[in-house]
């Protein structure tokens, strides 16, 4: 595969880089018209590299900086010359704001052709911006208040809402009553809520409860209420029975523990930096933190669900396509606020369909999807890019993912997880429905997930042959790292499900200041079957990395249920706060493993708060660990060599790009 970095000139793609260019469509048409009397197609007339400038406000045909075109009419132009190249072609976005009003749509026909990759960039110091937001503008205040209001487009739709590039809250805050649970919502003790109305003088129709730790420690669900009458709370179905019939897979609590606060209703917009949409009148009331102007301020509404889409084949993957030094911005994802809710099980994953009956073979676990999200690609590459203020996970490389690289990017502000790479859908994959040999590194993930805390900044489900290694992690609500998922719903007494997980490496990353609001997390979590020859040969590596300040109860690396093959080496872990460092061997129900613990080697790591040198269990090897009181003794080989390396710490300093101008 041709890498990108061969093309990097201090991680920036030269405008000029180490290809063949023809500068000029324009002569090119001109000879598209002479030749196409013998014959000659267009793949071939472009088989020498090509660059496609593009512009948010483009007008031109594309052959130059001066005579840029629209971002969708660069897609077309790519489609009429890749099917035969002999180089890149390259499409350079110019500076600003790209505000979509569909989403860009990536198919087998948008790919390089003989090796030659498809490259979306920018010049240096350009910061194009892949928007799907409507701007909201002419903002007036309302008498005698605080609160502020715009209207918005008819019939819009959105979970979030952003000020000056910054996140407001949507309308929240205490239980205005005491609710007693029954088999259809609650009882609530007085009326109140009931007598809630939006602006518009309409019932609200998109009140949520929100549950943190309702269906575990490590959760976060959500269900709307469906209707208010009275002092009767009857909840959404199916999520009202999906989450109360939780405990029938033996995860979790067993059922909804009590709400723990209510969200998006206009009573509740009390606070600064809060915002409420009625949807009758499609009118945002926003109020305002010290210092916004709402005459000036750039007021952006993400509408859209999807930034980036494609969905290749198992025979038609999509393949070879760059996207570098472009920021993806303002999408949102609106399935928890339908009937479905958000009953989330862990990491995101969460009950979506038919209510389960007994044992967890008929639950229906999906992924919370990303804002841009591809399945069966191959050879992708998405490098020095911000997926920032999204509202689903940020990017999402799904089943079929193979040979792609993430590599010197940031992700912040996702509502839930940063990074997905595979899923849980399709356990026994072979061949080119595989997740395998895809590399996450250098990136920086921080600040997140912001709506749904049980999102992970780097999460995995069924892979092979990855590699993650000298990512930071930081400012996590709950673990930093997470790997196995769909490998352990835990049937008690029973084994994790059999998988094509193997070969995964998790090496010299930094995860710090995680598991900050929820529990029973970590950062590196890992659970389900490693290996797929039942030996330490193929199974998973969690190996160099400096794990530090974890907020909350559990342990620091998790080897949870069913983590079997599994070997921690070589890491250094302080400052656990109520953690253990590592933990540990549970019950092994694989068959043909003689039962008895989970295989794991554990050897060589420097920590605080861990097991030391203790005798091998025939199964569970806890060896030669040194267990330090400072951080000073970690092995400086270790330290330094843990998080981003040497040219992509200026990520630690990234800023977004400037905010568009309002309209």
């Amino acid at each position: 595969m041709k890498s990108l970095f061969a093309l990097f000139q201090h991680q920036h793609l030269s405008p000029a880089g180490k290809r063949l260019t023809i500068r000029s469509l324009g002569l090119a048409v001109v000879i598209l018209l002479l030749v196409a009397a013998v014959g000659v197609t267009i793949a071939h007339v472009f088989a020498a590299g090509t660059t496609i400038y593009a512009s948010p406000t483009g007008t031109g045909n594309g052959t130059s900086a001066s005579s840029p075109t629209t971002i969708q009419n660069a897609q077309s132009l790519v489609r009429t010359m890749n099917q035969n190249m002999s180089g890149d072609i390259t499409v350079v976005l110019e500076d600003g704001f790209y505000r979509l009003t569909s989403p860009l749509t990536l198919t087998a026909a948008d790919s390089g052709s003989n090796g030659h990759n498809v490259i979306w960039t920018t010049n240096t110091g350009a910061h194009p911006v892949i928007a799907g937001s409507a701007q909201i503008t002419n903002w007036t205040q309302l008498s005698g208040s605080s609160i502020w209001v715009a209207q918005g487009p008819s019939g819009v739709q959105t979970r979030q809402l952003y000020v000056n590039g910054n996140r407001a809250q949507r309308a929240s805050g205490a239980l205005p009553v005491t609710l007693t649970k029954t088999s259809t919502g609650y009882t609530a003790s007085s009326s109140t809520m009931s007598k809630w109305r939006d602006p518009s003088g309409a019932i609200p129709t998109e009140v949520e409860l929100v549950y943190a730790g309702g269906l575990g420690a490590w959760t976060e669900p959500r269900c709307p209420i469906a209707s208010l009458s009275g002092t009767t709370v009857t909840m959404a179905q199916p999520c009202w029975n999906d989450s109360n019939n939780h405990g029938t897979n033996h995860v979790g609590a067993g059922s909804l523990g009590a709400p723990t606060q209510v969200e998006n209703a206009f009573q509740l917009l009390t606070k600064p930096g809060q915002w409420y949409l009625d949807t009758h009148s499609s009118k945002f009331y926003y109020m305002p933190r010290s210092g916004e102007d709402m005459a000036t301020a750039d007021v952006e509404a993400p509408v859209l669900q999807s930034l980036v889409t494609g969905k290749g084949s198992a025979s038609g993957p999509i393949h070879n396509i760059i996207f570098n030094g472009i920021q993806f911005s303002y999408a949102t994802w609106l399935g928890a606020s339908n009937s479905n809710g958000f009953p989330e099980i862990q990491a995101n994953y969460y009950i979506k369909g038919s209510s389960p009956t007994a044992g967890n073979a008929t639950f229906d676990w999906a992924q919370i999807p990303a804002n841009v999200s591809l399945t069966y690609d191959q050879h992708i590459q998405f490098t020095n890019d911000a997926f920032v203020h999204l509202g689903g996970a940020g990017l999402g490389l799904g089943d079929g993912s193979q040979n792609d690289l993430v590599k010197g990017n940031v992700v912040t502000d996702t509502s839930g997880n940063a990074i997905e790479l595979g899923n849980d859908d399709m356990p026994t994959a072979t061949g080119a429905n595989q997740t395998l040999s895809n590399t996450i590194q250098d990136n920086h993930v921080f600040n997140t997930p912001i709506e749904y805390l049980g999102g992970i900044g780097i999460d995995v489900g069924y892979a092979a042959n990855t590699l993650i290694s000298h990512n930071q992690v930081d400012h996590t609500p709950y673990s930093g790292m997470s790997i196995g998922w769909g490998g352990w719903p835990d049937k008690i007494k029973h084994p994790g499900l059999t998988n094509f997980s193997h070969n995964n490496v998790i090496s010299n990353n930094l995860v710090e200041f995680i598991v900050t609001v929820l529990a029973d997390g970590a950062a590196v979590y890992t659970n389900g079957q490693t290996s797929n020859s039942h030996s330490f040969a193929t199974g998973e590596q969690i190996t160099g990395n400096v794990l530090h300040d974890q907020g909350n109860r559990s342990h620091v690396i998790y080897t949870d249920n069913g983590t079997d093959w599994m070997t921690v080496t070589g890491n250094g872990v302080y400052n656990t706060g109520g953690a253990n460092a590592w933990g540990h061997c549970h019950n092994d129900y694989y068959p043909g493993e003689g039962g008895g613990v989970d295989n794991e080697q554990v050897s060589g790591n420097f920590w605080e708060n861990g097991p030391g040198t203790s005798a091998a269990n025939p199964h569970c090897h806890v060896m030669g660990n040194t267990v330090i009181s400072s951080p000073s003794q970690i092995p400086a080989s270790i330290v330094n060599n843990a998080g981003l390396e040497p040219p992509f710490k200026g990520l630690l300093h990234w800023t977004q790009a400037p905010n568009p101008p309002v309209r």
